[in-house]
């Protein structure tokens, strides 16, 4: 059994109401929809009633069990890191690159198959990241290295600069902005878009580059934590967003636009290690990765 699909129902059992499980689980309500509708599916009977939202007798005790079954997977997930954390560090233990969006544009992938190619023993595991884990993901020992941006404001944390780019946003193609899309904008013409929501734990460096340092004060009511979901927001016409200049060529989605920010400082992508990590795998990706930098950050940044 999916434990997502648990987590969104039981959200609304207990919150009575869709759209609160969903602004809960920083997931649109939608989403928290068809998680219910794909639990009823599959257990081939009615679990909420829609109108007002409560359980039905089934989904009472389905609630029962989701709540046991999902602190038994926390609880599950708690010992397991206990354990790595106390476990001394294993050479045949794979390097865990962590990856913000699209990353560095397309240093991230030279530098994963620059690595592979020079260590094939090692394995490598790719791990997509959100707008939350601009720091976190490295700090709790989730990845070994990642590709974020801005610059994580964490002293246990160092990046190096990878590329620097102009900023765009992303608005719907019906928006009157959509007609900059070749000349640009400026931060004054941005500053009544409805950007996207993150959550509150969201490191107050992150939130200052989405929101060009706070000079884009609206704020939508759709949250978002990935790239996609951005974009989702965008042509439903709900949410504007921004990025670097690259982040067109990786998501180029019909319907949404991107317009060059003109009067916007340029950003960098960065790769992120542990200060005190002293891992010489993370040292040799580091390495390889910086070298590439020198050839493709220029082309990337152009």
């Amino acid at each position: 059994m999916d434990l997502r699909l648990l987590s969104s129902f039981l959200a609304v059992v207990e919150e009575g109401h869709f759209g609160r499980a969903a602004a809960r689980l920083f997931l649109s309500p939608p989403a928290v929809t068809q998680h219910v509708r794909r639990l009823e599916t599959d257990l081939g009977t009615r679990l909420l009633h829609r109108n007002p939202v409560s359980p039905t007798p089934a989904g009472e005790r389905l609630a029962r069990h989701a709540r046991t079954l999902l602190a038994a997977a926390n609880a599950a997930l708690d010992d397991v890191a206990e354990a790595a954390d106390r476990a001394p560090f294993a050479a045949d233990r794979p390097l865990r690159v962590g990856i913000m969006g699209h990353g560095s544009a397309e240093l991230t992938p030279a530098s994963v198959n620059a690595y592979r190619r020079a260590r094939p023993h090692i394995a490598v595991e790719l791990r997509q990241l959100d707008f939350t884990e601009h720091v976190s993901a490295l700090v709790e020992d989730r990845v070994d290295v990642a590709f974020v941006r801005p610059t994580p404001a964490d002293e246990r944390v160092i990046a190096d600069v990878l590329t620097t780019e102009q900023r765009i946003v992303a608005v719907p193609e019906s928006h009157a902005l959509a007609d900059a899309r070749d000349t640009g904008a400026r931060l004054d013409d941005i500053t009544d878009l409805p950007f996207f929501r993150v959550p509150g734990h969201t490191p107050r460096s992150f939130t200052d580059y989405l929101y060009f340092d706070r000079a884009a004060r609206r704020r939508s009511t759709h949250y978002a934590l990935t790239p996609q979901e951005v974009l989702t927001g965008v042509v439903s016409g709900r949410a504007a967003g921004s990025g670097l200049k690259s982040f067109a060529r990786y998501y180029a989605w019909p319907g949404a636009v991107f317009v060059p920010v003109l009067d916007a400082p340029r950003e960098s992508s960065y790769l992120a290690v542990r200060a005190a990590d002293r891992n010489p795998e993370v040292q040799i990706f580091r390495a390889l990765t910086l070298a590439l930098a020198k050839e493709l950050g220029p082309r990337i940044s152009e």
